[in-house]
């Protein structure tokens, strides 16, 4: 019987929640859910020089946002705790030094000036930077006077100095590795700290975790992960690493680079479903052809099968249209109350049917950031040219649309009731009587009302809009630019 699912999500706390992060965050958190696992939070903050106060509360807000709960972590505890690795180097000075006991580790003396005189021979020669052990045969008696002065040290890694070692991912396959490449890397530094890669094993090791997934960056340092549970006697965990998130086929998505954050997208107008939506199809492939799932969806449908070998490039034109998916399928209400505050950006009138200005946005919204330009004719006309009369689908031109103007005009002012069904029916008779097209009269209509030829709504939505008292004035503003062409 196998034992619980505990998969793990151990970010550094150095900034805003970059995209890779939060899509390896998803599919752990999808892994553990998808077989009624644990999804455990681990704080990695050992890395003092990259720490950024405030940042594991942006941890914590991205995945509650998200809806990516954890099951154990610093802020609810747990079983397997501290889950800050800052709280648990008491552990690691013992585990390295019972790998030195097996043979599996050694105290290495070297010091900087060597190792950095070692490496410039190395890369003088074109040879890869590795350690040559130098220390590692040092007899025990040189060991014990070294310990015994005082001299400082840290404890590596005692690699197999031949054959080879074999590792097994659930997304490569197995994956073997000559040992003679390996360097015998560092475990615990001169202060006492541990180093990444060998907090990582520990900690996995002690928090029974069951499944890694990660970025294939660490595919070279899994060979040596393997070899540390080797040497401890432990089972290692399935390992799961992803491909890289990339700008284009060229270049990673870094956030160094300043390439966007789940935070720089929430600023863009983006919505957070829609962006853990996008995240998951980046580098994962559903078996059908839907592309959007609310969370509950991605765990039923997420597998290991449908992560993909090959970088995902992040498309924006992809993530806008997930969004506008999001967005449309609002219940109006919910629609309104996100758009109001984008909408007063631009148009302050207290006059405008607000249920009407959303009703015809919403559809044609993507991003609630672009709503403030698309309404920002409303308050006031801007000055526009002629030209936006010229449109060769609607079979409008300068002459056709002063026409067009002359005879829409009389039709509105004298309508009583000014409704949207009213002057529809009024517009669409004139349309009847004329035996023209819709867009020979409503498309002069838009742009006189909106100085645009792209707008929320068509020119009989943008009257009503606007009120009768307005949409008069501007047509009559219509009529007179286009008289003067």
């Amino acid at each position: 019987m196998m034992s619980e699912v505990r998969t793990r999500f151990a970010p550094s706390p150095t900034g805003y929640m970059h995209i890779g992060n939060l899509r390896t965050a998803l599919y752990t958190y999808l892994l553990a859910k998808k077989q009624g696992g644990k999804f455990i939070l681990r704080i990695e903050d050992t890395d003092r020089e990259r720490y950024v106060d405030g940042a594991v509360d942006v941890i914590y807000k991205t995945l509650r946002d998200c809806g990516l709960n954890w099951d154990e972590g610093p802020d609810i505890g747990g079983d397997y705790g501290p889950y800050v690795q800052s709280e648990r180097m008491g552990m690691f000075k013992d585990y390295a030094e019972e790998l030195v006991k097996k043979g599996k580790a050694y105290y290495c003396f070297c010091t900087k000036e060597r190792l950095e005189e070692l490496s410039a021979v190395q890369k003088a020669s074109n040879i890869s930077p590795m350690y040559d052990r130098h220390c590692r045969h040092l007899s025990q008696e040189e060991i014990d006077k070294n310990l015994a002065e005082g001299v400082p040290y840290v404890i590596r890694q005692a690699i197999p100095e031949e054959g080879s070692t074999t590792f097994h991912d659930e997304i490569y396959g197995d994956i073997t590795v000559e040992n003679s490449i390996l360097d015998d890397q560092v475990l615990l530094k001169t202060d006492g700290m541990p180093t990444y890669n060998f907090a990582n094993v520990v900690d996995d090791h002690t928090m029974k975790i069951t499944h890694v997934v990660r970025g294939n960056e660490y595919l070279s340092s899994a060979p040596k992960y393997n070899l540390l549970y080797e040497a401890f006697g432990w089972e290692p965990p399935m390992y799961i690493h992803v491909e890289h998130i990339m700008k284009d086929a060229q270049h990673k998505l870094a956030k160094r680079d300043g390439d966007a954050s789940f935070q720089d997208l929430l600023d863009k107008g983006y919505m957070t479903e829609a962006i853990l939506n996008y995240i998951l199809l980046l580098g994962w492939a559903p078996k059908g052809e839907n592309e959007i799932f609310s969370l509950s969806e991605m765990i039923d449908a997420f597998d290991l099968s449908g992560i993909s070998k090959s970088p995902a490039i992040f498309d924006p034109l992809k993530l806008k249209a997930i969004n506008a998916h999001y967005v449309r399928a609002m219940a109006p209400e919910e629609f309104k109350e996100i758009a109001v505050p984008y909408i007063r950006r631009t148009c302050k009138r207290s006059d405008v049917d607000l249920d009407l200005l959303c009703s015809v946005l919403q559809p044609r919204a993507e991003l609630f950031t672009d709503i403030p330009e698309q309404v920002d004719f409303i308050d006031k006309l801007p000055e526009y040219s002629t030209e936006l009369y010229n449109n060769k689908k609607m079979k409008t031109d300068a002459s056709t649309s002063l026409d067009a103007l002359k005879k829409i005009l009389p039709i509105l002012e004298n309508l009583g009731e000014f409704t949207q069904d009213s002057v529809h029916d009024a517009l669409f008779k004139l349309i009847e009587e004329m035996g023209v097209k819709n867009g020979v009269i409503l498309f002069p209509l838009r742009v006189a009302l909106s100085g645009k030829q792209f707008t929320p709504g068509g020119g009989i939505e943008l009257a009503v809009i606007l009120g009768k008292e307005d949409s008069l004035a501007r047509i009559k503003k219509g009529i007179e630019l286009l008289e003067n062409v």
